[in-house]
């Protein structure tokens, strides 16, 4: 597979050989959909709490006697059937959102997207990313430059100055190919890779 190479310009000045494995696999939209969901989900905390019936703060005494009243049956304040009462089901703060993703699956999905953003033009590679000072206006000017926006920077090694230069870009975000994760990668419109990432990312899943 061969991905694009462009210059600090933004245009193409080469054609780099990438392996077809990670590149040009064919997109599995279900294998994404479902690694996507997981990835979401694991990320979720158990924080919230809702009441039981015997929890909320409502009087246990009987509203009124059984029968003569016309009235419906009712047992205490407290009771599902009422406004203010516990909950059926309630929600508890040590639930489990986790979903389980086997090594395989993931290695697959990434490959998958990849291959996606190669084929719709999306992905571009440089030689090498770096910024002179840490100074966010270099770095918006050199993306500019490239006719980048909203793009994900993949780099072999993040360095100081191009980290803090990308903090305060809310558009765009700086990782290395071991945090990439499939959420990033389907968010961002553009990702840009350094030649060296390209090398990683072939090393871990190709």
């Amino acid at each position: 597979m061969d991905l694009k190479l462009i210059d600090e310009k933004g245009q193409p000045k080469a054609v780099l050989s990438a392996s077809d494995s990670l590149f040009g696999r064919e997109y599995n939209e279900s294998l994404v959909h479902q690694l996507v969901t997981a990835y979401l989900a694991n990320a979720r905390l158990g924080t919230r709490k809702q009441k039981a019936r015997g929890e909320v703060n409502k009087s246990h005494r009987k509203p009124w006697r059984q029968k003569g009243t016309g009235r419906a049956r009712a047992g205490f304040a407290g009771s599902p059937l009422w406004r203010g009462g516990g909950k059926i089901f309630p929600s508890s703060p040590d639930e489990n959102f986790s979903h389980k993703v086997n090594r395989k699956m993931y290695r697959a999905g990434i490959a998958s997207i990849l291959s996606q953003l190669a084929r719709e033009g999306r992905l571009s590679v440089v030689e090498e990313l770096k910024v002179e000072a840490p100074k966010t206006k270099l770095l918006a000017r050199k993306l500019k430059d490239m006719g980048l926006e909203r793009v994900l920077i993949i780099t072999d090694g993040v360095d100081d100055n191009l980290y803090l230069s990308a903090r305060n870009l809310p558009d765009v975000l700086v990782l290395e190919p071991h945090q990439a994760d499939p959420v990033s990668l389907v968010r961002f419109p553009s990702v840009l890779l350094t030649r060296g990432a390209v090398a990683k990312f072939e090393e871990m899943y190709a």
